[in-house]
């Protein structure tokens, strides 16, 4: 999408560095080809990554007490989906070093694979790049289907969310920032309602 809108291989990686988020990426990327105003840019990344803030706002439950002001800042740079996924998967308390070295490696995996991508695009025929797109979402079903095959509470909140969105979608004109929010905190809600922290803790242990 960079090389399409005829952004260096360069700018192409510093919007990765700055913007740790596909979907951020995506649409600012967008915005900059129709040479939109900053404003516009704003409003955009505000909605759809929002989401991050109800993600870091879940992660204060496990932080370590190590975990100052700070380091709060420094970790919230890196809060995505991804990383988010992962934090919420470890047992016990998160400390600042476990955070900024998964930061760390996906910030740095995440930068070098948009360099490549980038170089690709300026070689690779059209159709191809194009195609792939589809790799992103193979990612996100790669983070769902491992704590979904292991807890039923995670994939009825995962199949609850994707109703919501397909109904949202259909219903509805609601931007898809503002949707993920609705089907997150939806969700979630009938996530707490059903499976109660107990039922979690023992569905854990039993196996």
């Amino acid at each position: 999408m960079a090389v399409g809108a005829k952004l260096s291989i360069f700018a192409a990686a510093m919007i990765s560095a700055s913007n740790l988020t596909s979907a951020g990426q995506a649409a600012g990327v967008e915005i900059i080809k129709a040479a939109g105003t900053i404003i516009e840019m704003i409003l955009v990344q505000l909605t759809i990554n929002i989401r991050y803030s109800l993600m870091a706002l879940s992660l204060t439950q496990k932080l370590d007490p190590k975990f100052t002001t700070p380091h709060r800042l420094l970790a919230s740079y890196g809060i995505t989906d991804e990383i988010f996924a992962v934090c919420s998967a470890q047992p016990g308390l998160l400390t600042p070093a476990y955070m900024y070295g998964v930061i760390l490696v996906s910030a740095i995996g995440w930068v070098t694979g948009t360099t490549l991508g980038a170089a690709a695009g300026e070689i690779l025929p059209a159709s191809v790049s194009s195609a792939m797109g589809i790799v992103l979402y193979g990612m996100f079903i790669a983070i769902i289907v491992p704590p979904a095959k292991k807890q039923k509470s995670v994939l009825v909140v995962v199949l609850l969310s994707a109703m919501i969105s397909v109904l949202l979608k259909l219903l509805t004109s609601i931007s898809g920032g503002f949707t993920v929010i609705i089907c997150a905190v939806a969700a979630a809600l009938a996530g707490a309602v059903l499976f109660p922290a107990d039922d979690d803790e023992e569905e854990e242990t039993a196996e």
